[in-house]
């Protein structure tokens, strides 16, 4: 009670002290004495409003400059020189017109500071005004936009026939991978299957999910076109791969996909860049809760041949969890009884059974 008895009186002697300062004006203005003389200061902020033009473009120059090749990874992809040209041309368009109308604030602020005796001209419309910086942005605009969207289309389109499919599943806090096997088709997953083990859902009853893979990171040959299918478990969640210009959310409920062509093999792009310990990443830049720092994978890129010798070598969930795929087994086999025990809801219990997975 003391506090708030202390914050109210608090509050009480701002209301007065401002009661005080308003009746002190009404009372210069009834005396015909408000009229204040500009001082120093007046100069003074006009002359800090260029020095921070100034300065402050300085450092943001330097900034720049400094950090370029950590805003700019090298680019892995075939699509990704497409977006960056995109992207600095739209930086290089908004840079021009910022700059230009912080030089216009800054300078007209110290142009035209108070002077007695001077006053403003009054510019009410300009029909010729008006015209122009509105038709100008507007088109600028829409060319940026519809570049943005013949781009967008294209990789996030139907990706080639023989494209390498790789399934991403987020969740938290890690990422999950699915290969296709074979068949090169992947198979069906439900939700209500996930466990410790299934952690993906396999449903084993269908037979292309028989021989999928999964995998403790991305494998993707050169040169050849990835499609990437993106789920999340939970929360939403980013894929987003930097130096192949990927960036795809992970929605709820929502699959989304996204297709890429790599061009540099992970040893290449460690001879670039001269880090023997470089590796691709996956990271989600979505805040996603608190083990979001661990939402990280590595990324090999393989030269063809690599890549097919690893994907020899992988072995299916299946053949890694015989136990699951026994329990599919059984659960089949019983199933197929019932329906031997009752030929007239043949028809009936697969449908009910597919429902209930």
């Amino acid at each position: 009670m003391t506090t708030l008895g202390i914050l109210l009186v608090l509050v009480l002697l701002l209301v007065v002290f401002g009661l005080l300062f308003r009746l002190q004006i009404l009372t210069s203005i009834f005396s015909g004495s408000s009229a204040r003389e500009v001082g120093v200061s007046n100069r003074v902020n006009a002359i800090l409003f260029i020095i921070f033009l100034v300065v402050g473009g300085a450092a943001f120059a330097w900034s720049f400059i400094d950090n370029y090749d950590k805003m700019n990874p090298p680019i892995a992809s075939v699509h990704g020189h497409a977006t960056e040209r995109m992207f600095w041309t739209t930086m290089i368009i908004l840079g021009i017109v910022f700059t230009l109308t912080q030089i216009l604030l800054f300078v007209y602020s110290y142009k035209y500071q108070h002077k007695e005796g001077r006053r403003a001209f009054f510019f009410p419309h300009n029909n010729k005004i008006e015209v122009i910086w509105t038709l100008i942005p507007a088109i600028v605009m829409a060319g940026l936009v519809f570049a943005g969207w013949k781009e967008w289309t294209r990789i996030t389109g139907p990706a080639p026939k023989d494209a390498v499919v790789v399934e991403v599943m987020g969740k938290q806090f890690n990422w999950l991978v699915r290969y296709p096997g074979r068949d090169q088709k992947l198979g069906v997953v439900n939700y209500r299957l996930i466990d410790a083990t299934n952690e993906f859902g396999f449903d084993l009853s269908d037979k292309n999910g028989v021989d999928d893979f999964v995998a403790p990171e991305i494998h993707v040959p050169k040169g050849h076109p990835v499609l990437l299918k993106i789920r999340s478990r939970d929360v939403l969640h980013a894929v987003y791969m930097p130096h192949f210009r990927v960036q795809m959310y992970a929605v709820p409920g929502m699959p989304t996909k996204f297709w890429f062509t790599p061009t540099k093999t992970t040893d290449e792009m460690r001879a670039q860049t001269g880090n023997p310990k470089f590796n691709y990443e996956l990271a989600c830049n979505q805040i996603c809760g608190r083990g979001h720092f661990a939402m990280k994978l590595n990324i090999v890129v393989d030269e063809p041949d690599d890549y097919v010798a690893w994907f020899g070598q992988q072995k299916s969930f299946s053949e890694q969890n015989p136990d699951v795929l026994a329990s599919f087994k059984q659960k089949s086999d019983k199933l197929a009884g019932n329906e031997a025990a009752a030929p007239e809801a043949a028809a009936v219990i697969p449908a009910a059974a597919k429902a209930s997975l």
